[in-house]
């Protein structure tokens, strides 16, 4: 049976550092002349939001990938990122929530982006539970990689919801037309940070998550092997010899 190469502990030394980096830039930072150190959520909602494109995006192209050629390692990547994406999803609203009820008077809305993107978590818990409804790897992989194709269409149009539809949720925060619309340089540099400091951690979780996925599939393999020593087995029936 072959053995998956080890990671060792790197991804958990990066993800650590990452997360360090990223939580003394946003206590260091700046409060917000409006929302005071209400702000300092930004530091994690956007990055959440970022990986979720992402990972979702990364899911897709696996899906994609195992679809034409069927390669059972594109599918592990796809299962990998969509597992972490489902993690951030649920971050990002939940800090959503915490966000808007001082700033809107409510914790949850029918915004567009916030329906958008409520919807794209359950799609996505859909894609999961999909996983688990046969212990066929070819089956699973080629049900859940359709799905993983299809699911992809809502990633342009959660993140360009605050655009096409009048919502109460603000518009894109760097990737605008016009420039950023943060002024405080110190600000943009923290968000730039934790985008990219929360990137590590998607790139570490990744690597440990395939791992994982990889040595579930040698179990399940080894388990259904003709070749598996049968229980009991070595038990042999004793010898009754006259005395």
């Amino acid at each position: 049976m072959a053995v998956i190469a080890r990671s060792s502990r790197w991804p958990w030394i990066a993800i650590g550092i990452s997360l360090i980096v990223s939580l003394t830039m946003a206590m260091t930072s700046p409060a917000d002349d409006v929302q005071g150190d209400l702000v300092r959520i930004m530091y994690v909602h956007v990055p959440s939001a970022w990986l979720a494109y992402t990972a979702f995006f990364v899911t897709f192209l696996g899906s994609l990938v195992y679809l034409v050629t069927r390669n059972i390692k594109a599918d592990r990547v796809a299962a990998a990122s969509a597992e972490i994406g489902v993690f951030f999803t649920g971050l990002a609203l939940a800090l959503g929530m915490i966000w808007a009820k001082p700033t809107w008077g409510v914790w949850w809305t029918w915004d567009a982006r916030l329906t958008l993107t409520a919807i794209m978590f359950f799609v996505y818990l859909g894609y999961l539970a999909l996983r688990r409804t046969t212990d066929d790897p070819v089956m699973r992989a080629s049900r859940a990689s359709v799905l993983g194709v299809l699911g992809a269409i809502q990633i342009p149009i959660v993140h360009f919801s605050v655009v096409w539809w009048r919502t109460l949720h603000q518009p894109p925060s760097i990737i605008r037309p016009d420039g950023p619309s943060i002024q405080d340089p110190m600000m943009l540099a923290t968000l730039i940070i934790s985008v990219i400091a929360f990137t590590v951690v998607y790139v570490a979780l990744m690597v440990k998550r395939i791992e994982l996925i990889h040595l579930d599939d040698e179990r399940r393999a080894a388990e259904d092997s003709p070749d598996r020593p049968v229980a009991g087995e070595a038990v042999t029936v004793p010898e009754l010899g006259g005395g």
